[in-house]
């Protein structure tokens, strides 16, 4: 298992092709399970795990790993399933992961391999599961279903962030009617990430239109377009995840600005992969701008810096 990520570096060229490599796992159960190779720092066996005090349920302790002390979780309790048993820890692995700016483990029974896949084979969960369910896409892989978690939502419901935007700067706003008559077009494959968006920017007067995926937005805006309307005079601005199945973040993006009634629509992309990595991509595929998930102060003050300056340029 040491070295199944040892290539994780180089799998970059797969980002704005509308491929991702999934690492499949399960819990206790036949259930394959997927997770974005690009969220993935390391996989190791589970190390020994330290006891804290007032912890979440889920979180099963820390681990000093690598000079760090790391919170690991168990994915299985996590989305409803029984806990892994004491007995069972020390063939068990640990999946470490990078989301919206913080480290954490995830323990699993056993990891399989890595998958390369396209955008386009992942679909949204089945209608059928349900508002409650911890599924942000769904794939099959050899006649088997695979379920890809929404990490967003475990982390929301056992580490939740703030989702509060500083008072000040709402009544700085609102003093301004800076944000009066802009449209945002939100886009993105997480239940929990949208509405965490939504909330934000309406907490400081911004009209909100949300998407679930990149093709949902991508039609949606060819068919403004189509229909004869000037999109930048219907949507400010454009805020898109990266990760989602169907069309991509960056496929998303390059899409838009190939298409001359789109590619004056100023496009950010708001993503929990890392900062440098999505710089490259960001120039790459063309988009405006990006911003690491989830601060509400950062995510609002960036929004009006945009508006104000896309305002004073027309």
């Amino acid at each position: 298992m040491a070295g199944i990520l040892d290539s994780v570096n180089m799998r970059t060229q797969l980002v704005g092709q509308n491929r991702l490599e999934l690492l499949l796992f399960r819990l206790r159960g036949p259930q394959v399970y997927g997770i974005n190779v690009f969220k993935v720092k390391e996989v190791l066996q589970c190390p020994k795990l330290t006891l804290m005090p007032k912890r979440h349920p889920v979180v099963r302790g820390v681990a000093h790993i690598r000079g760090g002390t790391i919170p690991i979780m168990d994915m299985g309790m996590a989305i409803g399933h029984s806990c892994m048993p004491e007995e069972e820890l020390s063939d068990s692995f640990v999946i470490i992961t990078e989301y919206n700016r913080k480290t954490q483990g995830f323990l699993v029974k056993q990891v399989e391999r890595i998958v390369n896949l396209n955008w386009e084979e992942i679909h949204p969960p089945p209608k059928g599961a349900g508002p409650d369910n911890y599924l942000t896409a769904v794939t099959h892989l050899e006649n088997k279903l695979v379920e890809i978690i929404d990490v967003e939502k475990i982390l929301s419901e056992v580490a939740p962030v703030s989702e509060t935007v500083n008072e000040k700067f709402v009544e700085e706003v609102s003093e301004r009617n800076a944000s009066s008559n802009h449209v945002i077009l939100v886009v993105d494959d997480s239940v929990v990430a949208r509405k965490q968006i939504q909330r934000c920017l309406e907490t400081i007067g911004i009209t909100v239109i949300t998407k679930n995926d990149g093709k949902q937005a991508y039609d949606y805006l060819r068919a403004l377009a189509d229909e004869g309307k000037v999109v930048t005079d219907e949507i400010s601005l454009m805020i898109s995840d990266v990760e989602m199945p169907e069309m991509d973040g960056y496929t998303l993006t390059t899409s838009c600005k190939d298409d001359p009634r789109l590619a004056g629509l100023y496009i950010m992309l708001h993503t929990s992969l890392s900062g440098v990595f999505n710089q490259a991509m960001v120039e790459k595929v063309g988009a405006d701008d990006f911003m690491a998930k989830f601060s509400p102060d950062e995510l609002s003050e960036k929004v009006m810096e945009i508006i104000d300056r896309l305002s004073n340029d027309s």
